[in-house]
């Protein structure tokens, strides 16, 4: 059971955010912002959606995609993290 107070602040908070509506099972890109020192960069990542999980502002993604030598490699996001740039649904 969750706090009223909790729950309107985190609807406050995410009606900002432009995430597109997609589900397990669609091909997504990701466009993850990297800092390495002092330069930022923003690197795709791309692959298949195989969980959503958690809500409001804790609910993530599970993203998998095929790497070198075809070895699966899952990488878990937060869908409202700043660090995404953006999710495009493919």
């Amino acid at each position: 059971m969750r706090n009223k107070y909790i729950e309107s602040f985190e609807k406050a908070q995410l009606e900002n955010k432009g995430v597109p509506d997609f589900r397990a099972g669609d091909t997504l890109r990701v466009a993850v912002r990297i800092k390495e020192g002092e330069k930022t960069r923003v690197q795709n990542y791309e692959g298949l959606c195989i969980a959503i999980r958690g809500q409001g502002t804790g609910r993530t993604f599970i993203v998998r995609k095929i790497g070198a030598n075809s070895i699966g490699v899952e990488r878990i996001f937060p869908l409202y993290s700043e660090s995404i740039e953006s999710i495009e649904v493919l």
